[in-house]
């Protein structure tokens, strides 16, 4: 395959540093707020819209940076072999799911002992990876039908599940029912399933299909006008099916003690597992952002584009940051490591005592100052891998 030598993508890098940058806000959050390990923020009995909206916005990290994952790696098919990337793809994504077992889980848990191993974000992008990597060997309208199933049948599990009696298996909650079931692998070793794979997969491979609007012999203004289009349309598809009420989300909205908290509720949609709602708000305002993303060059951008481009290293980096800060913040406030161990299982090592921690106010102060330590850092790795392009090995962060 002839090489095809484009400068690389700018709306890209920017959504993706975007959305990695208020990630960090939830994160935050999940160490620092008060109410982080004793209510959910989304709970409109307790919350408030400052908090819910904390939360809210963070849902776009996730389906966002699959989409654009996949977005990435059609980018990477017009300079590779289907053979090449094929192996590439399986290989990083082995990679990434035994990252997910020994670096991330820890850097959530802190505990040395590795008692509890969460399948999250990192994981089912690895799985869908690894399973790309035979499925890009398939043409290219078979994966865009493959994806388009996924994504707008998955739902139909829903009904089954909600059943009276119902009772899964483990592969199931793997492919699609998660609710961070816990299962016992080993004497003191539990599997947490965060992230069921299927509707990951889907999204991913819709992304990959999307990547050809971005191919160098796509015409811009066409480009922008179809991501604007398919962006609205998928708004629209939203406020059809959300209105209907039956279909798309396994919750559904009701009326509450006011319009705002109606609204709430209506936008409440599910994230584990995602519902097809779920990405249609999602993947819906991020098709509608790309387009004034590409030719937008100011200072924000600039450094969105460098959180863009090390995505990987600041996720990694940003977890053992916001924790160890925590480990700091539990000391401070006199704890000692006795404390720990005193804690149920789900908060040994976590250096976190449920009730205790900031407003919201201290939570968006912590995660700027977290994303001003990081920046540096980000920025020397960027140029890093800039001036060794033939070190194979970066191409894994």
């Amino acid at each position: 395959m002839i090489a095809i030598n484009k400068p690389r993508i700018q709306s890209i890098d920017i959504l993706r540093g975007l959305v990695m940058v208020i990630m960090a806000l939830d994160h935050v959050r999940d160490y620092f707020h008060i109410h982080a390990w004793t209510d959910d923020p989304l709970n409109l009995e307790t919350t408030t819209p400052a908090l819910y909206f904390t939360r809210y916005i963070t849902h776009f990290c996730a389906p966002t940076f699959v989409f654009l994952s996949g977005v990435s790696i059609y980018l990477q098919s017009l300079r590779k072999t289907k053979h090449e990337l094929s192996i590439f793809l399986i290989k990083r994504g082995l990679w990434l799911i035994f990252v997910e077992f020994f670096i991330i889980s820890f850097a959530w848990s802190f505990n040395p002992a590795f008692e509890r191993f969460p399948l999250g974000v990192i994981w089912s992008i690895g799985v869908s990876m690894f399973i790309l990597g035979f499925l890009i060997r398939l043409p290219y309208k078979a994966i865009l039908v493959g994806g388009l199933i996924i994504i707008f049948g998955h739902n139909l599990l829903d009904f089954p599940e909600a059943a009276t009696g119902f009772n899964g298996s483990f592969f199931l909650d793997l492919l699609h029912s998660s609710k961070w079931t816990s299962y016992k692998i080993a004497e003191n070793r539990n599997l947490i399933i965060a992230y069921p794979f299927l509707p990951w997969l889907g999204l991913m491979m819709i992304g990959y299909c999307a990547g050809q609007l971005f191919s160098p012999q796509f015409d811009t203004a066409r480009r922008k006008r179809l991501l604007t289009q398919m962006g609205i349309g998928l708004l629209i598809l939203f406020m059809i099916l959300r209105g209907i009420n039956i279909y798309g989300d396994p919750v559904s909205w009701t009326e509450q003690q006011n319009g705002l908290y109606t609204f709430f509720s209506f936008m409440n949609i599910h994230k584990y597992p995602p519902s097809l709602l779920y990405m249609c708000v999602t993947i819906g305002c991020a098709l509608l952002l790309l387009p004034h993303l590409e030719k937008l060059e100011n200072r924000f951008t600039k450094i969105m584009v460098v959180f863009g481009r090390t995505a990987f290293f600041y996720y990694i980096l940003h977890l053992y940051l916001i924790h160890i800060l925590a480990a700091i913040s539990f000391y401070v406030h006199g704890h000692t490591l006795a404390k720990i161990s005193e804690g149920e299982s789900v908060f040994k090592w976590k250096f976190v005592v449920p009730g205790e921690g900031f407003g919201l106010l201290g939570v968006y102060s912590i995660w700027l100052f977290v994303i001003l330590c990081l920046y540096p850092l980000c920025k020397w790795y960027d140029k890093y891998k800039t001036n060794n392009k033939e070190k194979w090995w970066l191409s894994y962060l």
